[in-house]
């Protein structure tokens, strides 16, 4: 961990020289050259613990001085993708202590470049703009792969996910199917989504909602519906529930 060494400013026991050992600082690019921040590669169980707790001790503006460089160049540069647990650490950090420019500049990052990379804005949650959250949401919708961690989301408000927010993508398809099948442990996860989204869902939605998942094999006294139940109801009684 010496590929970066830079005398530190608060002696051999400042945490933030230490966490900053912990990245390596590079360059990336031929005709646009840019500085580039990669988690190093760790030999041992104790040094990722101790990473992890830097990360917790430490903060975004400390760490970014360490480099002499700024909040935005700093996330600009991160190298997401290379090592998870270090993507988590460093979202969690920018929520614990950035500024609400860091924040919304690695949430709208992460957003832009989905997959599993746009999960970790779900640390990020609690500070973000309610516009942004959405967003977010209807991303774990649309590309289902990690539809269960719409479960992780918090402080979202309630009521106003469309019809179309299920059916573009393959949400529904995804929960027809799990509602079909024979799988217990999907069944669980199912009943978990459909809570969440019932919490989310606008009362038409909700409606629309149970009809498919009776139809698709939910029974139709599931606890699992009872939120979409309560949420339909506001619709008026020309609703079918």
């Amino acid at each position: 961990l010496g590929e970066h060494v830079r005398p530190s400013d608060g002696g051999p026991d400042d945490p933030v020289a230490e966490l900053a050992a912990f990245i390596t600082e590079g360059r990336s690019g031929f005709i646009r050259r840019r500085t580039i921040y990669t988690p190093a590669k760790l030999k041992s169980q104790a040094q990722e613990q101790r990473r992890a707790e830097l990360f917790e001790i430490c903060n975004l503006v400390d760490l970014t001085e360490r480099f002499n460089t700024t909040e935005a160049e700093f996330i600009a540069g991160w190298q997401f993708g290379a090592d998870n647990k270090a993507d988590i650490l460093i979202a969690r950090m920018v929520a614990a202590s950035g500024s609400e420019a860091a924040l919304t500049q690695m949430a709208d990052t992460l957003i832009a470049e989905g997959g599993k990379p746009a999960l970790f804005v779900l640390h990020l949650m609690p500070r973000l703009d309610s516009r942004r959250k959405r967003v977010l949401i209807r991303l774990i919708l649309k590309e289902t792969t990690y539809l269960g961690m719409i479960n992780l989301a918090e402080g979202i408000d309630a009521d106003w996910l469309e019809w179309d927010d299920l059916t573009n993508g393959q949400a529904l398809a995804a929960l027809r199917s799990a509602a079909g099948g024979k799988d217990d442990a999907a069944r669980r996860g199912l009943d978990d989504v459909l809570e969440t989204i019932g919490f989310l869902a606008t009362a038409t939605t909700a409606a629309k909602l149970i009809d498919d998942m009776v139809e698709a094999g939910v029974p139709p006294a599931a606890p699992s519906l009872g939120l979409l139940r309560l949420n339909a109801s506001l619709a008026g009684p020309g609703t079918n529930t």
